[in-house]
């Protein structure tokens, strides 16, 4: 039922460079006869979306190189898992930095910022001696990863023809492909040593940042600089608060089946990548395709709460059959349909649970989410080392609760479906970064 008094529109936010255009214009259609092709795209912006694939492809290549390094670096699976848990703890507070730094130095330096943090500390994890020193360059290899994501889309779309639609397209299909591939690199390279995927990622993101040194021009400053404030006053409104901790619930769920799955599957680099693959298309492709269809017919609410229970039972279909390879097997690639459409839809709701300017709530969500999730592989790891079928157990357990807590927000965010999104809008696509990028 919606409320007499829906919260009011959140503002507009400021835009971070001179090119870049408001939500307004993000669904207008080019005019006249200037219909450019897409894939016509001057050099800087197929520079950024090339970094931005790299950058992506970060998130899910260490999968399938998790038990050798345990194997090599003599590690139990509690202290591998802390590979994810520093990477997503970094991330998650970066997160609230982000704005902070791009709105005073501008993109061009912040994006450059990132990706030289990124090549120095994942080379520095491609040629550490112990566990331990992979897992603090992987939480410097998150602040880098935050600080790139978090302006990559302005670079973008500040340096794209053809409008801001088109380009942010061009943008969630490198996040898409980055995903996807991710895992699948991982598991090739993870096959010739468990180091090389590391100094692929190096190589790779040197590469990039050459590029757009040369290709990417630099912007102004924007004249709104960003309150390191503004996420935990954000927090204040329910209805964003309520999504916050539903995605924190649902994530410990989501990095249990990411960072403990490759434990019980016991397969090699390349087998273990080639799954995840197909995770990430699953993910991919029921954010883009099917998750829009699904919320027009159904409705936001009833569509994130049947896709985390479809989640839920699929942890504990893997939790009963966590011995049985096939069926792990299914169930992970699976898990990305449903991941997908959830993740999809929960930060448009974001965008417009609270209001405040979305960029702000998307730092504000992102933060707890990414906090929050931090403790799933470590814990899962611990678990698993006492019993291989508790981890599951108590993801499927978390997401239950996450729908508990999406139930008791119900009616205060009643008024979703009462919005009409921008579709490609610049927010929707920076929070589904967020989302998905976990």
């Amino acid at each position: 039922m919606t409320p007499t008094n829906p919260p009011p529109t959140p503002p507009k936010e400021v835009a971070v460079s001179s090119a870049t255009q408001d939500d307004s214009t993000t669904h207008t259609h080019d005019s006249g006869g200037a219909q450019e092709s897409l894939l016509h795209q001057p050099k800087a912006v197929w520079a950024v979306a090339f970094a931005s694939v790299i950058a992506f492809m970060g998130i899910g290549l260490v999968d399938p190189i998790l038990k050798p390094i345990g194997e090599q670096l003599d590690a139990t699976p509690s202290q591998v898992s802390l590979l994810f848990t520093s990477y997503m703890l970094v991330t998650g507070v970066a997160m609230l930095v982000t704005g902070v730094v791009s709105s005073r130095i501008g993109p061009k330096r912040t994006l450059l910022s990132g990706l030289a943090i990124i090549v120095v500390f994942a080379a520095l994890a491609g040629m550490s001696d112990t566990i331990g020193q992979i897992i603090g360059f992987r939480a410097g290899w998150g602040f880098g990863n935050a600080l790139f994501i978090a302006t990559a889309l302005a670079a973008i779309v500040g340096a794209a023809s053809g409008g801001v639609a088109r380009s942010i397209i061009l943008y969630e299909a490198a996040l898409g492909i980055g995903i996807a591939i991710g895992p699948l690199v991982g598991g090739v390279l993870g096959d010739i040593s468990w180091r090389a995927p590391f100094f692929g990622v190096a190589v790779l993101m040197a590469v990039a940042f050459a590029l757009i040194v040369v290709l990417l021009p630099t912007s102004e400053k924007p004249d709104h600089h960003t309150s390191l404030a503004a996420p935990f006053l954000a927090l204040r409104h329910r209805g964003l608060l309520t999504v916050g901790i539903t995605a924190l619930l649902y994530n410990y769920g989501f990095f249990t089946l990411l960072a403990y799955t490759p434990f019980p599957l016991d397969l090699g680099a390349y087998p273990i990548g080639f799954i995840f693959f197909g995770w990430g298309v699953a993910l991919a492709v029921s954010s883009v395709f099917v998750a829009p269809r699904l919320q027009r017919r159904f409705g936001t609410i009833h569509i994130m709460m049947a896709s985390l229970l479809l989640f839920a039972v699929d942890l504990g279909v893997m939790a009963l059959f966590t011995t049985t390879k096939p069926v792990l097997i299914v169930c992970v690639v699976l898990a990305g349909v449903f991941l997908g459409v959830n993740n999809t839809l929960i930060t448009e709701v974001v965008m417009i649970s609270a209001p405040v300017e979305r960029s702000t709530a998307s730092a504000a969500y992102s933060f707890v989410r990414f906090v929050g999730g931090a403790a799933a592989p470590w814990v899962a790891g611990t678990l698993g080392e006492r019993n291989v079928h508790l981890p599951f157990w108590v993801g499927a357990a978390c997401t239950v609760a996450a729908i508990a807590v999406l139930s008791t927000g119900r009616r205060i965010l009643a008024h979703v479906d009462d919005h009409d999104p921008a579709p490609h809008s610049i927010d929707e696509a920076r929070a589904v970064t967020a989302g998905d990028a976990g």
